[in-house]
């Protein structure tokens, strides 16, 4: 549903308009002021707004709405006898301008041709982003939309932004859109985990160090805000930082200077940064366990990614476009999802979101044996996790040494969710696609395909069969025949 903004001190103008505009589906919100739509203006598709008002007047709205996010388009509502104001609003910014008193049909056509070109301008640029971070951004969910138009606002704009979400969100693909979207775009992007490092060697990572600043400082060596200079530093899981480190974190972005660990030396940078937690970190400044000073520092602006759970209308596309990654990243050739399964994607709850929906399509691709991602392979997945995730019986004997490491090569198998397919997984998966591109090379020849692959032609069957290469639904071999079992 598009949703577009009505402003006029006109009561009875927007009562029409929004009457007429609500029967045709859109989702209308009204101002009876230009500086009471701004407020509003988050998530309009569309605005519509009268020229002359008291206090802000159409061209000083145009202006501010131009200023928060350009792709919005904006039609001017006129009376008679303003044309050539109208006009002159055209040339700077507005999209068009209706005359006053307007035909309600004029109207729907205007609003139209503006969402259309509402969508081109986003398009492009998603289209600029996409190319700038070599990967596609998947959601047109409302939250997202949100998401992306307040990311590329503030991108713009040179501020420290403190990124919120939680896990498995995508909170550091935020952070790149910020860098990408931002004037450092052409400096370093620099991601520093918070919670990757012990306290005691933080301080050192963070603003270097000088030579025998402590045991092993065998030579200097910058940090990784001496390496983001002129670019964007990435802290993630910023909560985590000892409380010492956190009051030189602060002075940094203060001052924009660092102090090696164990130099007198004083330097300056230029650095924005941009720090990422799944904590509520104003919660945790009231409780005392992190720097109140620092977080209000670090929040200037605050972006909070939805979870998958509230923005269920991405997961076709979002499923579509990590299949894809998968079969590129294994060598699969072209996968698609099952329509029944990407229903049952849509019911999930999704508690690790998007790095917990990439895992699950990744084993899906990384097991297949055919084109298709079914839902009943899901469904047995889930059965078999479930099954080893269940706690022994009371009285069960421990398991001999053999059947401990059968239990291990299980969980290697398995993967976890954290990390996605295991090692295992993720070789068979390559295996499978060298052997599909070796069959399809030639013709399904498999003699040939294994003097190609330098391996005799009875592993090579024995391979076929293994990944399910042969018979119905075989993605490149022919179903094999005279085949002989291997010695």
């Amino acid at each position: 549903m598009t949703r577009i903004l009505l402003v006029d001190d006109e009561p009875g103008v927007l009562f029409t308009l929004r009457e007429v505009l609500t029967d045709r589906g859109h989702e209308v919100v009204t101002a009876t002021s230009g500086a009471a739509a701004l407020p509003r203006l988050g998530g309009a598709d569309v605005v519509l707004t009268d020229l002359q008002m008291p206090g802000m007047s159409g061209l000083e709205l145009i202006a501010a709405i131009a200023a928060r996010d350009a792709t919005v388009p904006v039609i001017l509502l006129t009376a008679h006898g303003s044309e050539r104001v109208a006009v002159a609003a055209v040339k700077a910014g507005a999209y068009d301008y209706l005359k006053k008193p307007f035909d309600i049909d004029e109207v729907a056509v205007v609003i139209e041709r503006a969402l259309e070109a509402r969508r081109l301008r986003v398009d492009n640029r998603r289209l600029a982003i996409e190319r700038a971070l070599g990967r596609r951004i998947v959601g047109d969910s409302p939250p997202m939309r949100r998401l992306l138009d307040a990311t590329a606002r503030v991108a713009a704009r040179d501020v420290t932004v403190l990124v919120r979400g939680e896990t498995g969100t995508g909170k550091e693909f935020i952070a790149q859109l910020l860098h990408a979207q931002s004037p450092r775009a052409d400096g370093p992007l620099v991601r520093f985990n918070c919670a990757a490092i012990p306290a005691e060697l933080a301080e050192a990572e963070l603003f270097g160090h000088a030579r025998g600043a402590f045991t092993g400082a065998t030579s200097a060596r910058p940090g990784f805000f001496a390496a983001a200079d002129g670019g964007t530093l990435v802290l993630d899981e910023v909560g985590e930082l000892p409380p010492a480190v956190q009051a030189k974190l602060l002075r940094a972005l203060q001052e924009g200077e660092i102090q090696p660990v164990g130099s007198g030396r004083v330097e300056r940078v230029d650095v924005r940064v941009v720090a990422a937690t799944n904590r509520d970190l104003a919660a945790e400044a009231r409780a005392g366990r992190f720097r109140e000073d620092l977080y209000y520092r670090l929040a200037v602006v605050e972006l909070v990614v939805p979870p998958l759970r509230e923005r269920r209308e991405d997961i076709p596309a979002l499923a579509a476009e990590l299949t894809r990654r998968c079969a590129d990243k294994f060598g699969l050739g072209p996968l698609t999802l099952e329509p029944g399964l990407i229903e049952a994607f849509g019911r999930e709850p999704w508690p690790g979101n998007v790095r917990q929906l990439e895992n699950t399509i990744a084993r899906l691709a990384a097991l297949s044996s055919g084109t298709v991602l079914r839902k009943a392979d899901w469904a047995e997945q889930q059965a078999t996790a479930g099954a080893r995730a269940a706690p022994p019986a009371p009285t069960a004997p421990s398991p001999e040494p053999a059947a401990a490491d059968a239990d291990a090569d299980a969980d290697e198998a398995a993967g976890t969710p954290e990390l996605g397919p295991s090692l295992r997984e993720q070789v068979e998966a390559f295996e499978r696609g060298v052997l599909a591109r070796a069959l399809a090379a030639t013709g399904g020849n498999q003699s040939e395909a294994a003097r190609r692959l330098g391996t005799s032609r009875v592993t090579l069957i024995d391979k076929l069969r293994k990944y399910g290469l042969t018979g119905p639904g075989a993605t490149a071999a022919p179903p094999l025949r005279g085949a002989r079992k291997p010695d």
